[in-house]
């Protein structure tokens, strides 16, 4: 593709596509390859595990889109399937885990349980929510999800991989903006945790004056 001095140069996408030139930016280019090798940790709780199982078979075939290596270690994964039930007694774990996570991490509350309880949510050993303690990047519901809404998650989660800023100004990418991210790992004492919440990641609700207790 040559010009001449008279002709001007048309550097618009469509045109420098046409001669085998992309532009693109470094930014595009690093969520690009990271949203497309996303590594989940080899990590279950409850029966949604199951449907997380099944998503890696061959009828479903989570390779295709770059996700099929499950790390037994979270040293070596970048995205926590918090599939099931999180116990007061196993929500410390939870956490524990989280923090061992390198950056960038991500996180998908995969089922009714782990986004808000569940059928359990008024038991008084189920934690009511794991966004209380570690940020979730992507809201499953369903009890349990099938494996094609799990994919629809992790499709919606390399979406909001390619369009979060990395580099440059204005960045959006936590692992960039805040830093690694290491919340307090709560402590079971009695019936309740301590801490009841991690407030850099949650905070309760304002109550409503004129609605009695548990009425609400």
């Amino acid at each position: 593709m040559s010009f001449t001095q008279e002709e001007e140069i048309d550097l618009s996408p469509e045109s420098t596509a046409k001669a085998g030139v992309i532009l693109s930016s470094l930014d595009w280019i690093y969520n690009w390859s990271q949203s497309n090798s996303v590594w989940p940790l080899q990590f279950g709780l409850a029966c949604c595990a199951i449907e997380m199982i099944g998503t890696a078979g061959s009828r479903h075939d989570i390779a295709r889109f770059g996700a099929e290596v499950f790390r037994p270690s979270p040293r070596q994964s970048d995205l926590m399937l918090v599939s099931g039930t999180v116990t007061k007694k196993m929500a410390p774990q939870v956490v524990r885990i989280y923090n061992q996570m390198p950056e960038p991490k991500y996180v998908i509350a995969m089922g009714a349980c782990a986004i808000s309880g569940g059928p359990f949510k008024q038991g008084y050993n189920v934690l009511k929510g794991i966004d209380r303690y570690i940020p979730v990047d992507v809201y499953l519901p369903g009890c349990p999800p099938r494996p094609e809404a799990l994919l629809h998650a992790l499709m919606t989660l390399q979406k909001k991989i390619k369009n979060q800023k990395t580099l440059g100004k204005n960045i959006t990418n936590p692992a960039y903006k805040e830093g690694r991210r290491i919340y307090p790992v709560p402590v079971l004492s009695g019936d309740d945790l301590d801490p009841p919440y991690n407030p850099e990641v949650w905070t309760p609700p304002a109550k409503n004056p004129n609605v009695e207790d548990g009425c609400e």
